[in-house]
């Protein structure tokens, strides 16, 4: 099983992204939350698994959110860092930034 890391700007995105669920429904975003931690979860135990999108970025949408998961996997270390908590109406260029 790998680690991981949450690089500064995806945490922002994260928080950002709980903030707008928490002004609409506490369920929503516990929801939001707990589909966030599997897909991490998931993530470290096969981080291979998922799609390869571009050069050493891979890639795990949320179940059931707009949202992806953008991350790199560091072998050597047993590190996956997590680059962006993407939405999907944003900008698909600034996705893959390292």
């Amino acid at each position: 099983m790998y680690n991981y890391l949450i690089h500064p700007i995806a945490q922002q995105e994260y928080e950002t992204s709980i903030e707008w669920y928490a002004e609409r429904s506490e369920q929503a975003t516990r929801n939001f939350i707990l589909n966030v931690e599997k897909a991490i979860e998931a993530i470290c135990l096969h981080p291979q698994q998922f799609r390869n999108e571009y050069k050493i970025f891979y890639e795990l949408g949320i179940k059931k959110y707009p949202f992806s998961i953008i991350y790199i996997i560091d072998d050597s270390n047993k590190i996956v860092i997590i680059t962006s908590i993407f939405h999907h109406k944003r900008n698909p260029k600034k996705k893959y930034k390292k």
